[in-house]
């Protein structure tokens, strides 16, 4: 067996959260996803996908298929189970921020 070495990475928690949830799906442990996505690099020679700066919209229920929908419900109740929570006035203020959206 080759020797392995560590590697230290601060992520936010709700996105390890929701890596983890893909990757137990998958029947993948978090290591052996980091080491496929390390080997892609190198493979590649850069990053294994496309890096860009997308338009920054709100999800709208319309575009979402039923299982997209309720992955986000879900997310939603885990954020709410975890006390994961923000003021409606906060709310607004970022939408307003990020979207140009007055509330």
């Amino acid at each position: 067996m080759s020797k392995t070495t560590s590697i230290f990475a601060r992520v936010e928690p709700e996105i390890k959260e929701q890596a983890e949830m893909v990757l137990n799906k998958l029947g993948i442990p978090m290591s052996s996803a980091i080491n496929i996505f390390l080997r892609q690099v190198v493979l590649q020679n850069g990053l294994p996908f496309e890096v860009k700066i997308t338009h920054n919209k709100p999800l709208a229920i319309e575009d979402l298929t039923p299982e997209e929908f309720n992955n986000e419900i879900e997310k939603g109740f885990n954020d709410l189970r975890a006390g994961r929570v923000v003021s409606a006035d906060k709310v607004a203020e970022r939408i307003n921020r990020e979207y140009g959206h007055e509330l």
